[in-house]
């Protein structure tokens, strides 16, 4: 097994044992066994458990910010495109192995003690906003929504994980289409 099919194999596995069941639960050793990956070969790619963490977190950002902006950009440009994002979240909601933001599920675990994860929560969430205010400024509207709408989705991924209801989305996509219609075009 060469570098790249080990690293991705520990990330496969990292990535779905933190997310199923939380990284404080998850022991090294346990993802060794899991990907079959050697403990020297591990601690070769990942020295310590905080760099695969954040390489998890690195790599589902990349994953997930790509999916959500695929999806999304590919609607009809304007208003539909922005609450595309809602639908999306509601696919993914669906999911069977859905659990939350993998995001917000790390800061509430290590946050305080891993500055390099609050880190990579904190850049994965502005890089939504950012998208999201993409989003509102090619439709015309007013910076004054951003905020709004960046709530709306974040509030619906907490919600949704804690209801195990993938409805949250639509009803969050209800609001941000009600804050949509309500607000003026921005001004020229």
């Amino acid at each position: 097994m060469d570098q790249a099919e080990a690293r991705t194999r520990l990330l496969d596995t990292a990535e779905q044992l933190f997310y199923e069941r939380g990284i404080q639960s998850v022991g090294v050793d346990q993802i060794r066994t899991a990907s079959g990956v050697s403990l020297k070969r591990l601690y070769q790619l990942f020295p310590s458990k905080a760099d695969l963490v954040l390489a998890y977190l690195q790599r589902r950002d990349t994953r997930w910010l790509a999916s959500l902006t695929g999806y999304a950009d590919a609607r009809p440009a304007g208003d539909e495109r922005i609450l595309a994002v809602f639908d999306w979240l509601n696919g993914w909601f669906g999911e069977p192995d859905f659990r939350g933001c993998a995001f917000v599920n790390a800061f509430g675990e290590i946050g305080a003690t891993d500055p390099a994860a609050a880190a990579a929560v904190r850049a994965h969430k502005a890089a939504l906003r950012d998208y999201l205010g993409g989003l509102l400024r090619r439709a015309g509207r007013p910076e004054s929504l951003l905020d709004p709408v960046f709530l709306l989705a974040e509030g619906a991924m907490t919600t949704a994980a804690i209801t195990n209801s993938p409805e949250v989305a639509l009803r969050a996509r209800d609001a941000a289409a009600a804050l949509l219609t309500a607000a003026a075009p921005a001004a020229a």
